[in-house]
């Protein structure tokens, strides 16, 4: 076996030798788990050992490259700094599934009177009726004991019409004078208000399922947790799903954070409020002065570090009890990530950040924003690096020779990418998550520098939401880019292959450079792939159904169909016979078990599936269509299937199909199905 191929041989070995069910889930075993983690430092070690013995550079280096060999060493440190912080966190994993399940029971054995009370609080500034609509009817559907809680919806953006809803729907509306600290100052306006011992905070777009309290409640058992928190699922595909048409094969982004890095932190006491789907016990609130901390806009994650110093713990429940949006567009995606990235620096510069006073160690390691800074310029330098050396002759590592990098640098990313990926099967994908990476790194690089420079005074930006988000298009950034560069490092490449015109010397350099640049062009043309967002006239999520109806073509005529997928704008419908529908039909009466009779407008007609428009107004009905598809568990999520890799490198060739143009709704149901529907009602 050739020397390169040792070390990482010995942690392919090692791991072999452990059974995958001790290595992730309710199942892993935090020694097989340490054995793996400490096998992969020790290769780590090694090569690091190397690095900064043999390859600083050497005296008599060019200012121009030993600034950049500087530079990469400084990244590469922070890196490995980072990633061992991540092994820390995935080395004791805390699952609270049994202790929920227990509180549970014990709480619906309760008599309701003694069940103790909840102030539901919806956070909105700017969000439309379509979004905000689903997060009211879930809250108001909660099985909870209806005079232990109260809804209140916290409107920051003055709204009349937003107001007259709430009345409609017999729940609390509040608003204030100004709207200083944006959403924590919203949220603090409403503690003052209201007195129930705990308070639960909703985003304006996450949908709690009816089950939410009883399943959380029992943690606060334990008198020493003071917030828990529940993931952040979501409903719709993000941007990386659906521009590339993965939604059915690859997980969204934040699956890795909140379904292996979350319990992990928990493990070590330190998971932390993520804002949306968290319930705060009111007397650990009242402990840090009554409100949540103002001096960083990620206000939940200081919230956590207030609490941890007051001796009190943010415990994690790792299900899925509230969807929510994920980002709909590539700039709403922008606008949320570099949000976090500043609000994560900011706390740096806080006494009650990271660094201040009264925190134990592993806390202040766990809260650094290393990734938020440091990960931007990672992935820059990599994928920047080999065009570089290929146009300056420079060695990314200098002085080292091809076979030091392929025995000491390779094994090392080698094995840290097999370790993450065997303790983290369902989340962790290498070429997906660099892919995210090298989107959205470009823009949040500029608000880390700004931010390290001048942490305070920015704009507070909310993540736009509905049709604030916008819908289809290009962004021309991350298509032009990419294209400047790949040509650039085509071009090397080129240029080095002639010996009458190459630039780097070394021969032994030449096929690692060149190795690296193609793996360089093939993420950026992934990433081009990712710019580009197909156009959709679909408004609303729609999910799998698969239960039977009837439909109406015509007054007292109706037969026997199926629903195929459904949502609050539609649905889809398999018929038995094609010819059972007329093919200039536009209006049918669709009755479905539970939901009852809706007007639906045909909008595609095709063969034995029908596409519909559901003709249906803000009413009952409708709050009864949203619980059914947003509150009763409904899972909409993806498993990875397949592999993920190969899809990526597929879409550089394929391109993700828009929806098929339809038919121009109706706006008014014929008299024959008005009349229909006006009978149904009354009866």
């Amino acid at each position: 076996m050739p020397d390169f191929l040792v070390p990482i041989a010995l942690v392919v070995a090692l791991a072999l030798l452990i059974p995958r069910r001790w290595m992730s889930g309710t199942k892993m075993r935090p020694f097989a788990v340490r054995v793996l983690f400490l096998a992969t430092l020790a290769v780590i070690v090694r090569y690091l050992m190397w690095r900064f013995t043999e390859t600083l550079p050497v005296p008599g280096t060019g200012w121009a490259e030993a600034t950049f060999a500087w530079f990469l060493i400084v990244v590469e440190s922070l890196i490995w700094f980072d990633t061992a912080v991540l092994f820390l966190m995935l080395s004791r994993r805390r699952y609270n599934t049994d202790a929920a399940t227990a509180g549970e029971t014990r709480l619906r054995q309760t008599n309701p009177r003694d069940l103790p009370k909840v102030d539901i609080f919806i956070a909105t500034y700017n969000e439309d009726l379509e979004v905000l609509e689903k997060t009211i009817a879930g809250a108001i559907a909660l099985d909870w004991p209806k005079d232990r809680f109260t809804v209140y919806v916290l409107d920051d953006g003055k709204r009349d019409w937003l107001k007259s809803y709430c009345a409609q729907k017999s729940i609390e509306y509040f608003t204030r004078d100004n709207n200083d600290h944006a959403k924590a100052g919203n949220i603090n306006a409403a503690i003052a208000r209201t007195e129930n011992p705990y308070f639960m905070v909703l985003d304006a777009d996450f949908v709690p399922q009816q089950n939410f309290l009883y399943r959380a409640m029992g943690l606060f058992e334990d008198e020493r947790v003071g917030i828990v928190q529940i993931p952040h699922n979501f409903y719709n595909a993000d941007p990386m799903q659906n521009n590339l048409g993965l939604r059915k094969v690859m997980p969204d982004d934040q699956r890795l954070f909140f379904d292996a890095i979350m319990v992990g932190r928990d493990g070590w006491d330190a998971a932390f409020c993520c804002g949306s789907n968290s319930i705060t016990r009111r007397t650990a609130m009242e402990a840090i002065g009554g409100g949540l901390p103002t001096g960083s806009i990620t206000e939940d994650m200081l919230l956590t570090l207030a609490l941890l110093r007051k001796g009190y713990v943010t415990r994690y429940l790792n299900e899925r009890l509230a969807v929510g949006l994920a980002p709909e567009s590539l700039s709403a995606m922008y606008v949320q990530r570099a949000r976090w990235a500043r609000g994560a620096i900011q706390m740096l510069y806080l006494r009650d950040g990271p660094l201040g006073p009264g925190l134990k160690l592993r806390h202040r390691l766990m809260f650094l924003p290393l990734t938020w800074i440091v990960q931007p310029f990672m992935v820059i330098a990599t994928i920047l690096t080999p065009i570089i050396c290929l146009w300056t002759g420079w060695s990314p590592l200098a002085t080292a020779s091809a076979q030091e990098i392929l025995s000491l640098q390779v094994p090392a990313m080698l094995a840290t990418l097999a370790t993450l990926r065997l303790v983290a099967p369902k989340s962790f994908f290498p070429l997906a998550s660099t892919v995210h990476s090298a989107l959205h790194a470009p823009r949040i690089l500029p608000t880390v520098i700004t931010t390290l420079i001048k942490p305070h005074g920015h704009a507070f930006q909310v993540t736009p939401k509905g049709s604030a988000a916008g819908g289809g298009g290009i962004d021309r950034t991350m298509i032009f880019w990419p294209i400047a560069l790949i040509l650039v490092a085509a071009l090397g490449l080129y240029v080095n292959s002639d010996i009458d015109s190459r630039i780097v010397l070394d021969n032994g350099q030449i096929p690692i450079l060149a190795f690296w640049t193609v793996i360089s062009m093939i993420l950026l043309s992934i990433v081009q792939a990712v710019a580009v967002s197909p156009h959709t006239e679909q408004r609303e999520e729609r999910f799998e159904f698969n239960q039977p109806c009837t439909i109406a073509t015509k007054a007292n005529e109706s037969l026997t169909a199926q629903v195929e997928t459904l949502s609050l704008a539609g649905a889809r419908i398999g018929l038995q016979d094609e010819t059972q529908v007329p093919p200039n039909i536009r209006w049918l009466l669709v009755d479905i078990p539970e939901i009852g009779s809706i007007a639906a407008n045909v909008i595609k007609h095709k063969g034995l599936q029908i596409e519909v428009s559901f003709h249906l107004p803000t009413g009952e009905q409708r709050d009864h269509l949203m619980r059914i598809l947003f509150t009763m568990g409904r899972d909409n999520s993806t498993q990875a299937e397949g592999s993920i890799a190969l899809a990526l490198l597929s879409s550089i060739f394929t391109t993700n199909e828009t929806s098929t143009p339809s038919r121009t709704p109706s706006t008014e149901p014929p008299p024959w199905l008005a009349k229909s529907m006006r009978e149904r009602l009354s009866d």
